[in-house]
């Protein structure tokens, strides 16, 4: 079978990493969210750590913030530390997702890509999102915090997430131009979101 991607971007506590991975079991493919830091630093020879402080950041000067902390390469090429920019992190990991998708079918986290895959005719980009209460209520159940410290959790974050999206590529976080379909868990509640998307993609590639 023609190999595909599935690549899906979500707002904090809408479901989207449960949805993702039972997503991706169902059809049987690899599922990339936090796993891809790990294949980018296999790939690229350096320490996880840099992909860690880097992950969904957009980028920032070399002066202060990440960059006022110096990293570990992993390789032994270098032995020594060094600074390195979130743009050269990105391209890194732009490189690990085009060609982990070019071996395999796989589902995609966030990490832009939807954008980097963009001239990939087999892509389908979906966005999950869910009302604020719901998605309160989940952060507040799943991370064991108050529904205050989870409503600024989830604003901290999609900030974080949003800045990210919008800097390396040329669409809009959670805009609906951006995407093939975006959807709202709290309507239908996990499950049946889950089986939504799963015949969308199913109809859209002619699974």
């Amino acid at each position: 079978m023609e190999k595909f991607v599935i690549n899906i971007g979500r707002q904090l506590g809408s479901g989207g990493r449960e949805i993702s991975a039972e997503l991706a079991k169902r059809l049987g493919i690899s599922y990339f969210d936090k796993e891809l830091l790990s294949v980018a630093a296999q790939e690229s020879g350096m320490s996880k750590e840099f992909f860690e402080k880097a992950d969904e950041h957009a980028s920032q000067p070399l002066t202060g913030g990440l960059f006022g902390i110096r990293f570990p390469f992993s390789g032994n090429a270098m032995n020594t530390t060094n600074y390195l920019s979130n743009d050269a992190l990105f391209q890194m990991q732009s490189d690990a997702i085009r060609k982990l998708a070019s071996e395999q079918s796989c589902l995609f986290i966030g990490r832009c890509a939807d954008y980097i895959l963009r001239d990939n005719p087999r892509c389908v980009n979906i966005f999950i999102s869910a009302s604020l209460p719901f998605r309160v209520e989940r952060v507040a159940r799943l991370e064991g915090i108050s529904t205050t410290k989870a409503e600024e959790m989830i604003h901290h974050v999609e900030k974080r997430r949003a800045e990210f999206y919008n800097f390396y590529s040329n669409k809009r976080w959670s805009a609906a131009e951006s995407y093939h379909l975006c959807i709202d868990s709290s309507v239908l509640g996990i499950a049946k979101t889950t089986d939504f998307i799963e015949e969308f993609v199913r109809t859209k590639l002619g699974l």
